[in-house]
């Protein structure tokens, strides 16, 4: 009789959740017929905030403002988290006129409101997302995202989930559509993310290539002797030379491996010798929008500790080794 008892509870606890995915998914369905022209004009908003964009709310909703605030700044728009409360005690002094304001509060009518009279003597443009646009809020807003009436996924229809969930899509759209507007690249995008994995992932060759006095070069028709004087005089120590031809193009790659096979099989005489009698030809190589992650997984796949990295004309515009990578791994 046990089991069956749970059994049964189970099967309620499944039905119930299953409820409440439904009405958040309800919530955010509603979301799609609201984005219209007061979206696009907060879209309009924030690409062209010349400060920083400002978020503040109370209690649920200002933890949703927390990682819309997040989200913004990582993706490019300057972004501030400001406690509505702390902001009355002097945190305000943080806005200034160039910023926008998002405010968010469901309700409309929590302790955000009081900060507005502050934010229009400072002359900062308010956004507001809320469910209520005829509330304080949305009175005084100069840009209402409405979330609709939103039913709480709450057995009593009060603690914030739904309409919390609605909040923080909203804000992702935002976030993310002037994101896309900036047409930014991954380049940009690792910049603010430089730690972890995910700032890892996103790396370019370009950003840790070896270059200058560092990215060793010579002429392929010289000798191994000069070929290995580049090697050893160059700063960092690189193990490799690329070897280009009169048009300044990749020709070949000479390593310090080479020469230590060419020595087994010959003797000194081979230093006097073309070292492009023994470079490898049409090597490995990666370009400048490689990313480091993939340059790092060809030198393991082919057991290899340096790649030439080559510009548009493919002429050497760095050296990218192994330990490059493995410098970034261990955090520098």
């Amino acid at each position: 009789m046990s089991e069956r008892r749970n059994l049964v509870s189970a099967n309620e606890d499944l039905t119930y959740a299953r409820e409440v995915v439904h009405l958040e998914i309800e919530a955010l369905e509603g979301l799609l017929e609201r984005l219209g022209e007061a979206f696009q004009r907060a879209v309009d908003a924030v690409y062209k905030c010349r400060g920083r964009v400002i978020v503040t709310g109370v209690g649920k909703a200002g933890i949703i403002g927390q990682k819309i605030s997040a989200t913004l700044a990582s993706t490019g728009t300057p972004s501030h988290w400001v406690h509505a409360v702390e902001a009355r005690h002097g945190d305000l002094g943080r806005v200034v006129s160039d910023d926008a304001a998002l405010v968010l509060s469901n309700s409309g009518e929590t302790e955000v409101v009081q900060l507005l009279p502050s934010l229009k003597k400072i002359g900062t443009p308010i956004i507001a997302i809320t469910g209520h646009p005829e509330s304080t809020l949305g009175r005084h807003s100069d840009i209402i995202l409405d979330i609709g009436i939103v039913e709480e996924a709450c057995p009593l229809g009060l603690a914030p989930s739904a309409s919390t969930t609605a909040m923080l899509v909203l804000g992702d759209a935002l976030a993310l559509t002037v994101f896309q507007k900036r047409n930014l690249g991954r380049e940009d995008y690792a910049f603010f993310h430089p730690g972890g994995d995910l700032g890892r992932r996103l790396i370019l060759v370009a950003s840790l290539m070896r270059t200058g006095e560092a990215n060793p070069t010579a002429p392929a028709d010289c000798t191994v002797r000069k070929a290995l004087r580049i090697i050893n005089d160059t700063p960092g120590s690189p193990g490799a030379v690329s070897l280009v031809d009169a048009d300044g193009r990749l020709a070949g790659f000479f390593t310090d491996g080479d020469f230590r096979r060419l020595m087994q099989d010959g003797g000194a005489e081979v230093l006097e010798r073309p070292v492009a009698d023994f470079m490898t030809r049409q090597p490995k190589s990666v370009g400048l929008e490689t990313l480091a992650a993939e340059a790092y997984r060809l030198m393991r796949q082919h057991r290899i500790d340096q790649v030439p990295v080559l510009d548009t004309e493919g002429r050497p515009a760095g050296l990218m080794d192994v330990q490059d990578w493995l410098d970034v791994e261990q955090g520098w």
